[in-house]
C-alpha cells in the first residue's frame, strides 16, 4: 500500500476545485473553494444543442481543466500534466508521485467509478488521488460523492480510458508552488477582469450573457424538444442546481468568491458585481425549479416563466460583468 499522509477531504461542491484544494493544501497553500474558482476565472455560460444530442446542454463554467490552467498561470504554479494512450504508462504516471509522497489530480469519466451514485457519462470529472493498494485507489471527490472515497483499480482504469465528449487521454497532473510564491491577493483583480472580458466578448451567441439570452428563447420549447420530458427536464434542472455546480449553475460559488473579495478590496464596482451575482444566484435557482416542474407536470407555462427570468439574467449578468471589468 502507498498512501500520502495528511490529505484532507473537505465539504466541497465542485470536482475541479476539490482536487485543486487537495493538491494546493499539500503544497502549503490553503484557499477556500470559492476563491479557487474565482482565481481560476471559472465562471462562464454555454447553451449547446448540437446535432445528435438527446437534449440541450446548459453549462455555467469554463471548459474542463481550463480553470486549473488559469489558476496555475495566475499564481505562478508549476503545473505538470501527463497524457498517454497506454494504460500501463497511465498507471505509472499516477503511482510515481504518490510513491514520492505527493497527491495527483486525474481527469476521467465518472460513469465507471464504483462510488458514484448517478451513472451518467461525464468525461470532464476531476478527482485527487492520494493512495492505492493491490485492489483499490483512494480518491478525494466532492462532498456530494462522499469526500474521501475509494474505487477499484479496474474501475479507475476504465474511467481514465473512456473516450467521448470532454474526455482526456488518461490525464494526470501535479502542482508545485514556486520557491517564492506570488501574493494570491494581488491576483484577484486580474482574475475578475479576465473572467468578465471573456464573458462579455464571447465569440459566438451560445456563450456568455448572449448565451443566457439564447437559452431564454429556447427553454420555452423544451417540452417539444425533449424525447422524455419527465426524465430530461428534471435531470437538466438537477444538474444545474446539484450536479457539482455549488448551486445555481456555479453562481453561488462566484457570489461567495466576490463576497470574500469585498472583505479584501474596497471598491464600489466590486460590491455592485457581488450584489448582482447574489441576485442572479436566486434567479438561477428559480429557473431550475421551474424547469423541473415543467417536466413533472407537462405544463409549458413553467418554461415560459423560466424564459422570462433567463432574459432578466442575461441583463443582470451583463451589468455585473461590466462593473467587474472596471476594477
Amino acid at each position: 500500500m502507498a498512501m500520502v499522509e495528511g490529505v484532507e477531504a473537505r465539504g466541497t461542491h465542485h470536482c475541479e476545485t476539490t482536487a485543486l484544494g487537495v493538491l494546493l493544501r499539500h503544497e502549503g497553500l490553503d484557499l477556500s473553494e470559492p476563491m479557487l474558482f474565482g482565481l481560476g476565472s471559472g465562471l462562464s455560460f454555454v447553451y449547446w444543442d448540437g446535432k445528435g444530442m438527446p437534449f440541450p446542454f446548459i453549462g455555467g463554467r469554463v471548459k474542463p481543466f481550463e480553470l486549473t490552467r488559469n489558476l496555475a498561470a495566475r499564481l505562478g504554479l508549476t503545473l505538470t500534466t501527463q497524457e498517454t494512450t497506454s494504460p500501463r504508462k497511465a498507471w505509472e504516471n499516477v503511482a510515481a508521485p504518490i510513491d514520492a509522497g505527493r497527491p495527483v489530480g486525474l481527469q476521467l469519466d465518472c460513469y465507471h467509478l464504483d462510488y458514484f451514485r448517478s451513472k451518467v457519462h461525464f468525461g470532464g470529472h476531476v478527482v485527487a488521488m492520494y493512495g492505492y493498494d493491490e485492489h483499490d485507489a483512494y480518491l478525494v471527490d466532492t462532498d456530494q460523492q462522499g469526500g474521501a472515497v475509494r474505487t477499484s483499480r479496474a474501475a479507475l482504469a476504465m474511467a481514465r480510458a473512456e473516450r467521448g465528449p470532454m474526455t482526456a487521454r488518461h490525464r494526470s497532473f501535479t502542482i508545485t508552488l514556486p520557491a517564492r510564491p506570488l501574493s494570491w491577493q494581488d491576483r484577484i483583480v486580474p482574475a475578475i477582469r479576465d473572467c468578465a472580458d471573456a464573458f462579455l466578448a464571447a465569440p459566438i451567441a451560445n456563450l456568455g450573457y448572449r448565451g443566457i439570452g439564447k437559452a431564454g428563447r429556447q427553454v420555452p420549447g423544451w417540452l417539444r424538444r425533449a424525447g422524455e420530458p419527465r426524465r430530461d427536464l428534471p435531470q437538466a434542472a438537477l444538474l444545474m442546481e446539484q450536479g457539482g455546480t455549488g448551486g445555481a449553475l456555479f453562481r453561488v460559488l462566484y457570489r461567495d468568491f466576490l463576497d470574500e473579495c469585498t472583505r479584501l478590496i474596497d471598491d464600489d464596482d466590486l460590491r455592485a458585481g457581488h450584489r448582482l451575482y447574489a441576485e442572479a444566484a436566486v434567479l438561477w435557482a428559480r429557473v431550475s425549479s421551474l424547469i423541473a416542474k415543467a417536466g413533472e407536470t407537462g405544463d409549458a407555462g413553467h418554461l415560459e416563466e423560466a424564459g422570462v427570468i433567463l432574459h432578466d439574467l442575461a441583463r443582470i449578468e451583463e451589468e455585473a460583468m461590466q462593473a467587474l471589468r472596471r476594477l
